[in-house]
């Protein structure tokens, strides 16, 4: 099996086109496409199918695959093993973390890490997308889930809060005029109507109107802080943030576990070690703040 061509054909199985699979590798589209002519050559078989719609893999193709992710996984195994011979805490510790995590009390943790141990470079990357681990797209995973399946060492650290708030101007302008089950307020809310009516069905404001959705909770915060409507926040996020109180006749839930994960091979590499041990310490010291019991903000 030619492995050097091998990222590009599994780019393409994943992505289903050309420019995806580029923009996945940061690599160029002839780039991309001379790798998967070349493999296709070599063995004699067409890959792929190429459409306007983009590339779907022929039944040769698809017979492939399992074989190529196995040979991805070995070659990943093989780098994470001799990575994990590393017992100098130095070098790079590539991070992905959730945006709600990034732009709340991580920063804080990662600057007083930074000072711990000058000699060890953050690498971090903001987004939903689970990471995988396996095939070393990061080294640590920091995520927020009720449970983790994936074949990696994990350690759920705190459980999360997450409460209704609003903006003090909304609460002293809007709150006073609805209805007694929240008629004439507005939901800020991250899916579309009907599954808010679900849940909304178990707060104080089953009758608000679901008119806005944003589905990624930092643009939430910020349409609730613009007085655009009330809706569930993490406690953590708006904690010390005077903007911000909890509507009234509502209690903090306690909602998904946050997580720091990592590949079990690099448990053995020094600087990998030191990054979780620092995060999980200062993370449990947090607890109180991430699971709303010490707010730092009005409470109506």
């Amino acid at each position: 099996m030619d492995w050097s061509a091998m990222p590009y054909f599994l780019a393409i199985a994943r992505n289903g086109s050309l420019r995806a699979a580029a923009s996945s590798l940061g690599a160029t589209h002839a780039t991309v496409d001379r790798h998967v002519k070349t493999l296709e050559e070599s063995y004699g078989v067409r890959l792929f199918d190429r459409t306007r719609g983009g590339m779907s893999l022929t039944p040769a193709g698809e017979s492939l695959l399992p074989l190529a992710e196995a040979a991805e996984d070995a070659m990943n195994g093989a780098k994470a093993r001799v990575l994990g011979l590393d017992q100098e805490a130095v070098g790079i510790v590539k991070v992905s973390v959730p945006p709600i995590l990034a732009f709340d009390f991580l920063p804080e943790i990662f600057g007083a890490f930074s000072e711990a141990y000058p000699d060890i470079t953050l690498d971090i990357t903001v987004t939903n997308r689970f990471e995988d681990l396996n095939r070393l797209e990061a080294d640590v995973s920091i995520r927020v889930a009720y449970d983790v399946t994936d074949d990696v060492v994990g350690r759920k650290l705190a459980q999360t809060g997450i409460g209704i708030y609003c903006s003090r101007a909304y609460l002293a302008d809007k709150v006073p005029l609805a209805g007694p089950y929240g008629q004439g307020l507005d939901w800020v809310a991250w899916t579309d109507t009907d599954d808010v009516q679900r849940w909304s069905a178990r707060t104080p404001y089953s009758k608000a109107n679901a008119r806005h959705v944003a589905r990624e909770v930092v643009m939430q915060k910020e349409m609730i802080r613009a007085g655009m409507g009330f809706g569930y926040l993490p406690a953590s996020s708006v904690y010390g943030d005077q903007d911000f109180v909890q509507m009234p006749r509502t209690t903090i839930e306690l909602n998904r576990w946050i997580w720091i994960l990592m590949h079990g091979e690099l448990r053995k590499t020094m600087r990998e070690r030191r990054f979780v041990d620092f995060m999980a310490q200062e993370i449990r010291a947090r607890r109180q703040r991430i699971c709303g019991e010490d707010s730092g903000i009005g409470r109506f």
